[in-house]
């Protein structure tokens, strides 16, 4: 398609947010085109978004429209859904959102789309399958946001304590985007230096569960998360749009276990270009054995 067009459907907190994050960076996105339920909610988020394009540091076309829209997108980010609630873990909101979820992707479809899904709204990994199967499009072309973020919050919390940039961190969370996420220690490192070299077991395991848990955190404080995931959907929709071929922790289908979880993969044009083939300690194999099962109950549970 190479038009550098995208469709964002839901215009809530995340998918704002994720568009102002576009125009405020020198993003590859051309144009961007806003859709939501409520139509002039949608609208006005463009007309809002557009008055920041004199000073911003990218010129993009912003509009509203509908899922026709999506026939000419490389890519459609999906943060549309029922909001996670104080109290509320993202499985909670399985039932509501798979539904709401098969019913976008129905009309998405229809339009001719065959770009790349990107799916943002919880529980993602779920979501990330069901979009898969109710799309039929090709596995690496249906991307959850995955651990992305859990990612940067744990290279953040890796950094304050060592006192380093958190760029020059290079530590995964994998698995599910939730309560069974793990941290990739024997894997993570600072320039060649293994971080369990570096911080004692203790300290690791804080930050693994701050890291789990600093969403419900920030939910119960304010009501929801946004900036973060934005700003990492955001580099995201760049790696895809520049053909980057970064390694970025995305949600994706594997094929052995028949789900969709969040692993370091390698991220271009197409999609997923690969997932690494990575060894992980045993200790860690089994835990994410235990995310995957998780995910595969989650995903056998559904109605639709």
């Amino acid at each position: 398609m190479d038009n550098n067009k995208i469709m964002i459907v839901g215009t809530g907190n995340v998918g704002a947010s994720i568009a102002f994050a576009l125009i405020n960076q020198r993003s590859a996105v051309n144009e961007i085109i806003l859709t939501d339920i409520i139509a002039k909610d949608a609208e006005g988020e463009a007309m809002d978004l557009r008055d920041a394009l004199a000073v911003s540091p990218s010129y993009v076309k912003i509009k509203n429209g509908t899922y026709k829209d999506a026939k000419d997108c490389d890519i459609v980010v999906i943060t549309a859904g029922a909001n996670q609630k104080p109290g509320e873990t993202r499985i909670d909101l399985l039932a509501k959102n798979v539904n709401i979820l098969k019913g976008m992707i129905d009309q998405i479809m229809a339009s001719g789309f065959d770009g790349i899904l990107l799916i943002v709204t919880n529980p993602m990994d779920v979501l990330t399958y069901y979009a898969m199967k109710f799309s039929g499009l090709p596995a690496e072309k249906v991307i959850g946001s995955g651990t992305v973020l859990d990612s940067a919050r744990l290279r953040s919390r890796i950094a304050s304590y060592l006192n380093i940039n958190p760029k020059s961190v290079h530590a995964h969370q994998i698995g599910e985007h939730g309560d069974t996420e793990l941290t990739l220690w024997s894997l993570a490192d600072i320039g060649g230096q293994k971080i369990t070299e570096l911080l004692d077991r203790k300290v690791r395991n804080d930050i693994s569960d701050f890291v789990k848990n600093e969403a419900y955190d920030i939910i119960e404080k304010k009501g929801a998360t946004y900036y973060g995931i934005a700003d990492c959907v955001t580099q995201i929709i760049n790696c895809i749009l520049n053909d980057e071929m970064r390694v970025l922790a995305v949600s994706s289908y594997d094929q052995f276990s028949d789900a969709s979880f969040g692993f370091p993969s390698v991220v271009g044009r197409q999609g997923v270009v690969r997932r690494l083939d990575l060894k992980l300690s045993e200790h860690e194999g089994v835990e994410l054995q235990k995310s995957i099962n998780a995910l595969k109950k989650a995903i056998k549970s559904v109605k639709y």
